[in-house]
C-alpha cells in the first residue's frame, strides 16, 4: 500500500510539473489509443451483417475482413482503420458506414524485472509510468539498486536503455518519471 501511494503521489507531482527537453517525463504518454497486435476489434458496417464482425488483430499487425481480406490494423486509432475501411469498401458498397470500436485491449505488455517483489509480465489496459509499474510489481527489494534502474525499449536501431533515476523520481518535482510504451522492459539491478 505505502508504494501505491507513493507512485500516486509521485504522478500527481510530476505530471503537474514542465517536462525537460533531456528527460523522459509522464507527459510524454501518447494522447491517442493506438491499436496493436492482439487486440480484439467490433468492426461494424452499417446495414450490412454479413461484413460486421469480431476480430483479432494479428501478430502481422492485420485484419482479416470479407471483400477486403487483410487489412493493416496495427498502428492506427480506431478512427483512422474507421477511414481506411470506408474508403476500401466504396468499391463494394456506395457510402459505407463504417464503425470501429475497441472489444479487448492485449496489445500493451509491459515487463519488470530483478529487484521487485512480483517480477513478470504485465498487460495494462491504460497508460503507465515506471513508478506505476514498481507499483503494480509490490515495489522494491531491500536489494534493488534504486539509481541504476533502466527501462529497455526496442527501436528501430536496436535496444535503447533509458535510465530512471528511482531517488530523482520519488523526492523531486522534476517530471522524471517515465511513461512506458508496449513491449518496454524495467530492468531493477
Amino acid at each position: 500500500m505505502k508504494y501505491v501511494l507513493l507512485s500516486l503521489i509521485a504522478v500527481s507531482t510530476l505530471a503537474s510539473s514542465p517536462a525537460r527537453a533531456e528527460e523522459p517525463s509522464v507527459d510524454a504518454c501518447p494522447g491517442s489509443y493506438v491499436i496493436g497486435q492482439e487486440d480484439v476489434l467490433d468492426i461494424a458496417v452499417w446495414d450490412n451483417t454479413e461484413l460486421t464482425r469480431t476480430v483479432p488483430v494479428r501478430p502481422d499487425g492485420k485484419i482479416s475482413l470479407p471483400l477486403l481480406n487483410d487489412v493493416a490494423a496495427a498502428g492506427l486509432t480506431p478512427m483512422q482503420l474507421r477511414d481506411v475501411l470506408a474508403k476500401a469498401l466504396t468499391e463494394y458498397i456506395p457510402r459505407p458506414a463504417v464503425s470501429v470500436l475497441v472489444k479487448e485491449i492485449h496489445s500493451v505488455k509491459v515487463s519488470v524485472i530483478g529487484e521487485v517483489k512480483t517480477p513478470g509480465r504485465y498487460e495494462l489496459k491504460d497508460r503507465a509510468t515506471v513508478l506505476d509499474m514498481l507499483a503494480l510489481a509490490g515495489g522494491l527489494t531491500e536489494f534493488a539498486a534504486r539509481n541504476r534502474i533502466a527501462v529497455l525499449r526496442q527501436e528501430a536501431g536496436g535496444t535503447r536503455r533509458i535510465p530512471f533515476p528511482y531517488d530523482k523520481a520519488t523526492k523531486k518535482n522534476t517530471g522524471s518519471n517515465i511513461c512506458l510504451h508496449p513491449g518496454d522492459v524495467i530492468f531493477i539491478p
